[in-house]
């Protein structure tokens, strides 16, 4: 069976169309309510974790739209497991629609699949080093989709995206030879303390986060590889419709599609210079032969 798109579209467009003060508002008396109603609201079956600049907007967008899914009610994450995990379980939860508007969305769907299921994207927490051990711990059974980017692709992006929005102001190449400076000492502080942010963790991890074997083998020993979906963009954007049933199928969700799969957050850029995508390929190999050795599959970028 097909669909014919997200729910509530025109809401969300007005939502967008609404002035910033409107906007803040809104997301103050939303989560305050949220708070007061925790108890009645849904708590995520799973998880899209990441990667950052790995196309989940796009992902995330399509699993929403299936009417046996809720997404949160504000953003499509709401960065508890990394960044406001001090503000309590009953503050998460309160993001979350309520169960009985979730089944009334789904309507007749839910029947054979049993009650809706509430889901957040947050490309942070593949990569924070609180966050998959507080979500194995405060999510028991969450399944986790991972997504990920030829990790050359990926880097040259999150580079553009941190310039677009004014936090980088060195060329590429500099900001990679910068990239150990700025991070050293970072994740160890992030580990021992729980309130410390770091921007430079969060923005300039360029290179780091591509090294994806690091990151898959600390999330299935947390929570075990069968709970874990790992899907490539390449493939996902050649052949959306594939890679959408295989994640409905992980999930245990009626089989679906949306009206359409679209591409969002695409950010045009100028050509990445061959000499840099020659030494970052050099430098991704090994950790992409170990990504081979997770998965038991040579992944997309390198086939």
């Amino acid at each position: 069976m097909s669909g014919t798109g997200p729910a509530g579209t025109g809401v969300t467009r007005l939502r967008s169309a609404a002035p910033p003060w409107m906007k803040r508002s809104g997301r103050v008396v939303s989560r305050t309510l949220g708070r007061y109603t925790s108890g009645g609201r849904l708590v995520p079956s799973f998880l899209l974790a990441g990667g950052q600049r790995c196309g989940t907007t796009s992902l995330h967008r399509a699993l929403i739209a299936h009417p046996v899914v809720a997404g949160p009610v504000l953003h499509k994450g709401v960065n508890y497991f990394d960044l406001n995990y001090d503000r309590g379980p009953a503050w998460y939860r309160g993001h979350f629609p309520l169960l009985s508007t979730a089944r009334r969305r789904a309507g007749n769907w839910s029947v054979g699949s049993g009650e809706p299921q509430a889901m957040e994207s947050t490309g942070y927490y593949l990569y924070h080093p609180l966050a998959l051990p507080r979500i194995a711990r405060d999510l028991p059974g969450v399944r986790l989709i991972v997504m990920l980017r030829d990790p050359v692709e990926r880097a040259y992006s999150a580079y553009k995206h941190a310039v677009a929005r004014g936090f980088e102001t060195e060329s590429f190449e500099r900001a990679q030879e910068l990239e150990p400076e700025r991070l050293a000492g970072e994740e160890e502080r992030l580990a021992s303390d729980p309130s410390y942010q770091s921007h430079a963790h969060r923005h300039f991890a360029y290179v780091e986060r591509g090294r994806y074997s690091e990151q898959l083998r600390r999330v299935f020993d947390l929570l075990g590889r069968d709970r874990v979906h790992v899907l490539e963009s390449e493939e996902f954007f050649t052949k959306p419709e594939d890679s959408y049933a295989e994640a409905l199928e992980f999930l245990g969700l009626p089989s679906w599609l949306p009206s359409s799969f679209d591409q969002h957050n695409a950010r045009p850029s100028e050509p990445m210079p061959g000499s840099v995508r020659r030494r970052l390929e050099e430098h991704f190999q090994p950790y992409d032969e170990e990504l081979t050795n997770l998965l038991g599959r040579t992944p997309t970028w390198r086939r």
